[in-house]
């Protein structure tokens, strides 16, 4: 008897939770976007959401919870129930958080229910820089050591990891870092000639080169750009960097780890036929974002392959707060 009533209590659990599943969502799903209105991350979300809503045949309220390079974000997501009915909208910016002193979780406290895009870094030169492509920069700066102004926007930014990629890969390179407020800024600045070069993301100086006021030297990537089809890979310069690479800020939306599997996998395919959506589509080739949409364990090897090449660039270039190896995270073999 015993036997039995344990054996139709797990029965009714097991139904219960698969009913729970299968009825998913029969409420309101809160969306927390790491960043501000107006950003990168907060148009991306809202912009692919509706299209995911209707999938899904539910509703998600989106909310803007800022502070702490998005930690507090994070936090909060991390530390609500695992229904699936609290979704973090963030960027990339939490596998650095450990290294770089700023929280002590990142994504994986988390599933990937979609990485949805990711930028491509380019590098950007002065339209009267005395090069033309890659090979040409580094021929100037053997030529004429300490001479070279290149931007830079912090520790941990898009073109500190750049440029802790090439003298990574290239060997100290001998420059001179100027450091700006933002790449908006360093754009200018690069344009107006206060700056040699600039490594940035292709949609903030995809303007620039359509205008003629910077050229491009080299798209950080392992396949060629279709916004740039006339500017050489940093791969067929060296062909070292392809431990690295492809690299990029990039957006996903994220569920706390416990998450039911068939609920993690109905968001999934929501965000995924939210992202061929064609004003999506529009809107991500506009900024010169490559779509993604890649969930399971492509998008955990994705996530593990970003961190491991991102946390031991800086931490090689003496940028970082505590060691990855700290934290477990292996240095990537080249």
């Amino acid at each position: 008897m015993k036997k039995f009533m344990i054996g139709a209590i797990s029965a009714l659990v097991l139904t219960a939770s698969g009913a729970m599943a299968d009825d998913y969502p029969s409420k309101e799903i809160q969306g927390i976007i790491q960043w501000g209105a107006g950003g990168s991350t907060d148009t991306v979300m809202r912009s692919i959401t509706p299209h995911a809503e209707k999938i899904l045949g539910g509703t998600v309220v989106m909310q803007n919870k800022t502070g702490a390079v998005g930690a507090i974000a994070l936090n909060y997501v991390a530390d609500s129930k695992a229904d699936g009915y609290t979704l973090l909208m963030g960027a990339e910016n939490p596998m650095l958080y450990k290294i770089m002193g700023l929280g002590d979780k990142d994504y994986s406290e988390f599933v990937p229910v979609s990485i949805l895009a990711r930028g491509t870094p380019i590098l950007v030169a002065g339209k009267d820089a005395p090069f033309d492509d890659y090979a040409g920069m580094l021929a100037y700066i053997e030529s004429n050591p300490g001479e070279l102004k290149i931007g830079a926007t912090g520790p941990g930014g898009l073109p500190s990891v750049i440029t802790a990629m090439m003298n990574t890969v290239e060997g100290k390179l001998d420059m001179i870092a100027v450091p700006y407020d933002g790449d908006g800024p360093a754009i200018t600045a690069l344009q107006g000639g206060a700056i040699d070069v600039m490594p940035a993301v292709l949609g903030v100086a995809i303007e620039g080169i359509r205008a003629g006021t910077i050229k491009p030297l080299a798209v950080f990537d392992v396949v060629k750009n279709e916004k740039l089809p006339d500017t050489p890979l940093v791969t067929s310069f060296n062909d070292g960097y392809n431990a690295y690479l492809p690299w990029g800020p990039f957006f996903g939306v994220f569920t706390p780890k416990g998450t039911p599997d068939d609920v993690v996998a109905k968001l999934g395919t929501a965000y995924a036929e939210a992202g061929k959506n064609a004003d999506f589509v529009k809107l991500m080739d506009n900024r010169g974002f490559t779509l993604m949409g890649i969930s399971g364990d492509e998008a955990q090897s994705f996530l593990t392959k970003w961190q491991r090449g991102t946390a031991w660039l800086l931490q090689d270039a003496g940028l970082t707060k505590a060691s990855p190896e700290k934290f477990g995270i292996e240095k990537p073999s080249k």
